[in-house]
């Protein structure tokens, strides 16, 4: 019976598809909007905890912690909390920190003949490719006696090898790296194997040299803005680490301890957040495309009463006219529903090609997408269903 109601329900969206189609819209743009949300966020999120991992394993990041606001004291930890000195203290003391570097960024151009380029500067030591798992395509990484020595060596990633010197090998030669006002002659001793791009952040873009080059020599600094740690078991660093800086800080709000397992779950935890929030927005449409779908069947069952009336004439009940009209608005949803999801996931890949990631059609977003399509045409079909079997059939007759 359900069935035959179906076929029933396709042929009149046929008959009458321009204004089926409109009826549909809402469902149809709120299914592609949750699909789209829904597939783009999660693939999104798969690539960056994929990145993050494939940093290497056991990374922890110490770093000022900001908790106390954006001014007065927690400020100054970006600029006169950390030093080379305490990063050593921590690395020694600490027996499940298996290596610890210290770091700087900042920004500078780059310039090579009648090249240049805006890239990101990491003022790190050796060890630092090892904790985040680098691999160098030629020549080397720093060493211990270029931070010892305050060398002006740098190590460049793909991106800047190729806007700088094309097709030419880079060992050996000189570029200028600006910062500021200054400007310092550094030779390029290695370049790194491409790392990628995690959404706007391009680990190619990076260039390495000395810690106490640019402390001594470009800055005059005596502090570093973070420190990263390779960890045996990386609970157990945390606590030996925040203990000693406990006692050498004093204030556990000035400096912040994190595990790459937090950060992975950090980012899970918000990306799941900020797509539940954008596909109940997104689901507002549906609840517009269910108005459309009541007010067609409404109109349907207006200009249908003599049908209605006909059919319980010759023995239809009224549960039969209710399953009926309520067929037919699950007919509509659902059929503006697959097409939603269809749409939805052609815009996911869309987007993701810019992007940089694949999206992701779980089972979760097409259940999520057909189920609450199914479910805003059953409830705002039941309304219009309920009116076609209440009439009463000698006055449907009636009806012109």
């Amino acid at each position: 019976m359900v069935s035959e109601l179906a076929k029933v329900a396709l042929q009149s969206l046929m008959i009458n598809k321009l204004r089926s189609f409109l009826s549909m819209l809402g469902i149809i743009i709120g299914v592609t909007a949750v699909i789209a949300i829904i597939s783009i966020g999660q693939g999104a999120t798969q690539m960056v905890q994929e990145t993050i991992s494939s940093l290497g394993s056991g990374l922890v990041t110490i770093s000022p912690g900001f908790r106390g606001g954006w001014g007065g004291r927690a400020a100054r930890t970006a600029s006169g909390l950390f030093t080379l000195e305490l990063g050593e203290e921590l690395k020694e003391k600490s027996p499940d920190v298996e290596e610890l570097v210290p770091s700087i960024q900042s920004g500078g151009l780059l310039k090579y003949g009648e090249n240049s380029y805006q890239a990101s500067i990491v003022a790190t030591a050796s060890g630092y490719e090892n904790i985040f798992n680098h691999t160098i395509a030629e020549g080397r990484f720093l060493v211990a006696e270029d931070v010892d020595n305050y060398r002006k060596v740098v190590v460049l990633g793909s991106n800047v090898v190729r806007e700088l010197f094309g097709n030419q090998n880079p060992l050996g030669k000189k570029t200028i790296i600006q910062m500021g006002q200054g400007r310092f002659i550094f030779e390029v001793v290695g370049v790194l194997e491409s790392k990628g791009q995690v959404m706007f952040f391009n680990f190619d873009n990076q260039v390495y040299i000395p810690v106490t080059t640019m402390m001594k020599r470009m800055t005059g600094s005596k502090y570093v803005n973070s420190y990263s740690a390779q960890a045996i078991d990386s609970e157990e660093a945390i606590k030996q680490v925040e203990f000693l800086l406990a006692k050498r800080l004093e204030d556990p709000d000035l400096y912040n301890v994190t595990s790459q397992e937090e950060i992975l779950e950090t980012i899970q935890r918000v990306s799941a957040t900020m797509i539940f929030m954008l596909a109940g927005i997104a689901g507002i449409s549906l609840l517009v495309g269910g108005i459309g779908i009541m007010n067609i069947m409404l109109v349907s069952v207006t200009e249908r009463t003599r049908e209605i009336g006909i059919r319980k004439a010759l023995g239809a009940k009224r549960k039969d006219i209710l399953i009926q009209f309520i067929v037919e608005a699950l007919v509509m949803s659902l059929v503006g529903g697959a097409i939603g999801l269809v749409l939805g996931w052609a815009v996911s890949v869309l987007v993701s090609r810019y992007g940089g990631w694949a999206p992701t059609l779980s089972m979760f977003s097409v259940v999520v997408g057909i189920g609450f399509s199914s479910a805003v045409g059953l409830v705002f079909g039941i309304y219009p269903a309920m009116k076609a079997a209440k009439l009463n059939p000698v006055e449907a007759l009636r009806y012109e």
